[in-house]
């Protein structure tokens, strides 16, 4: 192990053995953090802010030695057993670099690899897993062994379809029946979006941030005019509203 790495995983030691909040830490209490600090990362790589992307990167490392430490003290393994597995796992996805091997024949070979160790085909899609980024990962899976439509006509016929059903279970008012078809929709939704090169998961996080910036102008805009957001009308936010969806490609 590099010097830089040996102190970072003794000053972490250190700070593990004194810290009262950090010695009291678990796998399970730590989990919100890791999916944080990725977040963090992707808002940091999308702001092209190249020292956010470091302090980001530094605070997902930081992660990953947390867990190696709490692993190195319940007697699992270490970060040196990370760091091994990492490599081991360089070197078999890419006989292509490090033999003779065919690029496309390596990617079909790894993936025959993982689905052998599956019992069942859409195994190894995390549940933890962000919901649109998983219903589009279980769709791509599928279409890979051809469950799949046939074109984006079928696909907008179906929405339409799971459309009928939600008003079908509003009318008859059971709410485990509207849940069960909202979910279909979104289903179709993400469908939908994957026949028109759209991942779901990144357009619903601009259009996230499209809301934010809105009604940031809507209140920015009532509070030119001395008023707060509660003070306002549902007219006036709307007007201003209306007025921020005309600078959506300029925020």
């Amino acid at each position: 192990m590099s010097c830089i790495l040996e102190e970072l995983i003794k000053t972490f030691e250190k700070v593990r053995q004194n810290c009262p909040w950090d010695k009291k830490q678990t796998h399970e209490s730590l989990t919100k953090y890791v999916l944080e600090e990725a977040y963090e990362l992707v808002d940091a790589i999308e702001s092209k802010d190249k020292d956010a992307i470091k302090e980001e990167l530094a605070d997902l490392l930081l992660q990953v030695v947390f867990h190696s430490q709490i692993a190195k003290e319940n007697n699992e393994f270490d970060i040196n057993d990370v760091f091994e597995l990492l490599i081991k796992k360089l070197v078999e996805r890419h006989p292509h670099v490090f033999g003779n091997e065919d690029p496309k024949a390596v990617l079909e070979n790894w993936e025959h690899k993982k689905a052998e160790k599956r019992e069942h085909f859409l195994d190894g899609i995390p549940k933890s897993m962000c919901a649109l980024m998983r219903c589009q990962k279980i769709q791509d899976r599928m279409a890979k062994v051809g469950f799949d439509f046939e074109n984006v006509n079928q696909v907008k016929e179906k929405l339409k379809e799971e459309l009928e059903e939600l008003e079908d279970a509003l009318e008859n008012g059971n709410f485990q029946d509207i849940e069960h078809e909202f979910g279909d929709i979104l289903i179709a939704i993400v469908e939908y979006g994957r026949f028109l090169g759209i991942n779901a998961e990144k357009a619903l996080q601009k259009a996230n941030d499209r809301m934010v910036k809105r009604f940031n102008f809507v209140e920015k805009s009532l509070k030119n005019e001395g008023k707060s957001l509660k003070d306002a009308s549902l007219e006036e936010m709307d007007t201003y509203w209306k007025e921020a969806k005309k600078f959506d490609y300029e925020f």
